[in-house]
């Protein structure tokens, strides 16, 4: 129900892959803390002393810790929330008060209330049980759990209602957390507009309450601001005004006492007015939904009609002037996909409208906005999984909502696009962008579950990975494709119903399945889900059967026993070919032990896994692999594109892990040559930067394996040139930039010629009509790459023109990393430190980790300048030493997981260097002969 500010994570805390494959598809884990400079301010609240909570039970999958020292109690329970806040932007200042009415659920003498960062002024109780109030308390605050606790003389008894009022005061940073500030460029001057990012925790940021996502309550907020600024929240206004202080409201004690406090007009500016705006009660949602804004906006306006009902709603996106015309894309999107989600939950959109906030953050608005006049493939499809996503966060994560973190997945939705763009082929994407990344990150020692035991608040960014997200969705993926989908989202719908306005354990969605399908759901999925890693599945084939025995999967080679525990349910998915030819696909075979049998004509073609739907790595035999591999390079006749995409990822996973050569992964990949399809392609593209990233200091396998590169991609870019026209499909659009990437990227000297000949073009008249919207990112990291000064001063003349659109700020950040003159590197490290967006950190990290010539001094500079950073891209026992040592005396609480996940794969690829360098090189040697 949060119809402004609920943004899409584009930047989740831990995690960023890269969008830019031409160097490196490997994972960079960035650590939380000081990422951004400002990210973590220290509380101004002192650490005293911390009140204890009841005791609550937790299916625990992790290390036990208390629940009451981080849990609120359960004495009082919040019901409504009137909040008043007043946005002072030219003082950079909020104040406010908010009045929370509580349902005592047993007597106490205490309440306690998540805060941090806020100044708390006064704070009043009322009981109505005595009829009597309570304004001196007793405060204490204790920083590190974020609790403020108030004690009071009276008790209040059990069953009795009250009404808690706290005036509070706070500052407007850029943090990105809580209630906080941005900007924009009008007229050449900087003008700030407020935002609110609750989620996970931060709505105590903005205002005192019960910061939890089982705690549901109504909210009524009202916003005093500038009477020249819009100000926006989840519902609609009812009543805005001029603020008058003779017209007070003397009714309303709330704002009646907000207004005593707030100084409206000064001697310097007495005509200065300020408004009073009023929006309706939400209805029961978490503190985390919340959503505010107040700023000088602007909007596009739409509407849908409900397919279930017939009304039709007003959609609207808000952004800042400037950027309002490329929003018109995203607002389309929305009022596409509202009528898909009504029809597949059954269940009408419950608000009386939709708005959308496009906050002015580079990663977010990439995520939003689209320019009309530069239309690229990869943002269109990036705008419109964005929206779509977010607006399904309706239904799941806001009408029904996890019970607590530990169910931090259930968030995760059924996204339409494919219905919408049936051409995008969004399943058969789905492999590389989220299953692939997932079972990357899950095959380290240090990854952990799905549903992961987290009572700490502050611990909860640990999770908001690959594995809570992308794992989680190829999980629920698996059980759609094995139970049919039409009666998975039964199952889904009928969850959603149950579960209105509530709040959700898993045990929750897997009966709403199980009532639809008639199937143990629970039995099949909860290992899952609640046990760290997936199998790999290794075959052996002997006349008329199989032979298929399960183990935890590794990036580090076979699993010790102690981590080789778990057995899963696991739909095997048999993809044979009877003899007429015919293909055939059994659902019904289940591998529910350890090993076990099943009858296969292994003369025949087949292969487990059709369709590339289970979570988990499949190893045949050499000679099998091969086998897979020529007949899926003859097309769609046997193997679907699904198929071709998972074997290509599955070849390079299982040679990392030493489960099978690289030399095999790499014959796949030549197999594959004559390959048509893009996510193919896609697939290919991934996994050759990461083994050309990961030998990195070894030139001459790099050299080696570009030219490999270049014998595939070169002969593409030949065959579909450098131009775009509307009679494309947006397969053969990717395709030709990837193509194209990938040459440059291996350094065809015809491929970079001829983008430095297009980027000089728009150097001298200023004109990039002849550098296609889809190969701009490509054609300015080339050109800055191979160029010189004047290449880097137009890069990054574009990144500070408020006018350069969102993707193409981007790819200027990029560009300015790629340099290979050592000026430009130096003036890249000291332009990071003094001029660069906070928001913007991340990128120009993950440029200076792309190019070799900055990796490691890079990864020194950031250990030297911020104040947590890990490096996945290094490749020495030096590397490694030298991370443990920098962390060793520092306070990981925070990102321990992250750091654990850094080293695992930093071990990883220094075991997969050591162990295959012969075998590449004496492939390469092959190839070279013949």
């Amino acid at each position: 129900m949060a119809s402004i500010g609920r943004i899409a994570r584009a930047i989740p805390r831990q995690t960023v892959h890269c969008s830019f494959r031409s160097c490196t598809a490997q994972t960079i884990l960035w650590l939380p803390l000081h990422h951004l400079r400002s990210y973590c301010q220290p509380s101004p609240i002192p650490a005293k002393t911390t009140s204890r909570g009841s005791t609550r039970s937790y299916s625990t999958t992790m290390a036990n810790v208390p629940a009451d020292t981080f849990r609120l109690p359960l004495d009082v329970k919040p019901t409504h929330y009137d909040i008043m806040i007043k946005t002072d932007l030219k003082e950079e200042v909020f104040e406010g008060v908010v009045k929370i009415d509580l349902q005592v659920q047993r007597e106490t003498s205490s309440i306690v209330v998540n805060v941090v960062d806020l100044e708390i002024l006064n704070t009043t109780l009322h009981s109505e049980a005595s009829q009597c109030g309570h304004s001196e308390m007793t405060r204490l605050f204790d920083a590190k759990s974020e609790r403020g606790t108030f004690h009071f003389p009276t008790a209040l008894p059990s069953g009795s209602k009250a009404t808690f009022s706290v005036n509070f005061s706070g500052k407007l940073t850029d943090s990105m957390m809580g209630y906080y500030k941005s900007s924009f460029q009008k007229d050449g001057v900087s003008t700030s507009y407020s935002l609110t990012q609750f989620e996970p925790t931060s709505a105590r940021r903005a205002f005192p309450c019960l910061d939890e996502p089982l705690l549901k309550a109504t909210f009524a907020i009202t916003m005093i601001s500038r009477a020249d600024t819009v100000n926006l929240s989840n519902m609609p206004i009812i009543s805005e005004k001029i603020y008058n202080a003779e017209e007070t409201d003397d009714k309303d004690e709330a704002l009646t006492m907000l207004l005593s406090r707030l100084t409206l007009h000064t001697e310097d500016n007495k005509k200065e007015e300020w408004k009073i705006t009023r929006f309706m009660s939400t209805p029961p949602m978490s503190t985390y939904l919340v959503a505010y804004a107040n700023g000088q906006f602007a909007y596009l306006e739409s509407s849908y009609k409900s397919p279930l009902s017939g009304v039709v709603r007003p959609l609207r996106v808000y952004s800042t002037p400037d950027v309002i015309h490329q929003a018109k894309y995203a607002l389309e999107i929305k009022a596409k996909v509202l009528p898909y989600y009504e029809q597949i939950f059954d269940i009408e959109y419950p608000l009386p409208k939709l708005d959308t906030l496009v906050g002015l953050i580079t990663g977010r608005t990439s995520a939003f906005l689209l320019d009309p006049d530069r239309v690229d493939v990869a943002t269109r499809k990036r705008v419109t999984v964005f929206q779509s996503h977010e607006v399904a966060h309706m239904w799941f994560g806001d009408i029904t909502t996890m019970e607590w973190w530990d169910y931090l997945y259930l968030n995760e939705e059924v996204i339409v696009v494919g219905m919408i763009y049936p051409e995008w082929k969004v399943d058969s994407e789905f492999i590389s962008e989220n299953l692939n990344d997932a079972l990357d990150l899950d095959a380290k020692l240090s990854s952990h579950p799905i549903e992961v035991h987290c009572p700490d608040a502050n611990q909860i960014n640990q999770i908001f990975d690959s594995l809570s997200y992308a794992k989680a969705a190829s999980v629920l993926r698996m059980l759609s494709n094995f139970v049919g989908q039409d009666r998975f989202l039964k199952g889904v719908s009928i969850y959603l119903k149950k579960h209105l306005y509530a709040n959700t354990i898993t045990k929750d969605l897997w009966m709403g399945i199980s009532e639809a399908t008639g199937m143990d759901v629970p039995k099949m999925m909860d290992n899952w889900i609640t046990k760290i890693g997936f199998p790999i599945l290794s075959v052996t084939e002997t006349e008329g059967a199989i032979h298929v025995r399960q183990d935890r999967f590794l990036e580090t080679g076979p699993a010790d026993s102690k981590d080789n525990q778990t057995i899963w349910t696991v739909p095997l998915v048999i993809l044979t070919v009877d003899e007429a030819g015919n293909v055939m696909i059994d659902k019904s075979a289940v591998l529910d032990t350890r090993e076990a049998s099943f009858r296969v004509d292994t003369r025949r073609p087949f292969k487990l896994n059709a369709g590339t739907y289970g979570v988990y790595r499949v190893l045949y035999s050499d000679e099998r692999l091969a086998q897979i591999a020529s007949e899926a390079a003859k097309g769609d006749n046997i193997f679907s594109l699904n198929d071709r995409i998972g074997l290509v990822h599955d070849s390079m996973a299982l040679a990392k892990s030493g489960h099978a050569t690289v030399s095999s992964a790499l014959t796949v990949v030549d197999i594959s040559r004559e390959e048509r399809e893009f996510l193919v392609w896609d697939a290919i593209s991934r996994n050759l930067s990461l083994l050309v990233s990961t030998w990195w200091e070894n030139e001459e396998i790099v050299r080696r394996l570009d030219e490999f590169r270049c014998s595939l991609f070169t002969p593409l870019v030949k065959r579909l040139g450098y131009e775009y026209t509307p009679s494309d499909s947006a397969d053969v659009s990717q395709l030709r930039t990837r193509a194209i990437e990938q040459a440059a990227s291996a350094g065809d000297s015809t491929v970079i010629t001829e983008l430095q000949g297009r980027f000089a073009h728009y150097m001298e008249t200023g004109n990039d009509s002849n550098i296609p919207a889809d190969l701009f990112r490509t054609t300015i990291i080339t050109a800055v790459k191979h160029g010189g000064r004047a290449e880097y001063d137009f890069a990054k003349s574009l990144y500070e023109n408020p006018a350069t659109s969102p993707s193409a700020s981007i790819s200027a950040m990029h560009a300015m990393c790629a340099s290979n003159d050592t000026s430009c590197i130096d003036d890249t490290f000291s332009y990071v430190l003094n001029k660069v967006r906070n928001q913007d950190i991340i990128y120009f990290f993950m440029g200076l980790q792309r190019n070799f010539r900055t990796r490691r001094s890079s990864a020194t500079f950031m250990l030297d300048n911020f104040s947590e950073a890990s490096l996945c891209n290094m490749s020495t026992q030096q590397d490694y030493e030298r991370i443990q040592a920098f962390f060793k005396d520092k306070d990981t609480s925070r990102y321990n997981i992250a750091l654990s996940q850094t080293l695992d794969t930093l071990r990883a690829s220094m075991a997969w260097i050591e162990r295959s360098t012969p075998d590449i090189t004496e492939w390469l040697d092959k190839r070279s002969v013949t």
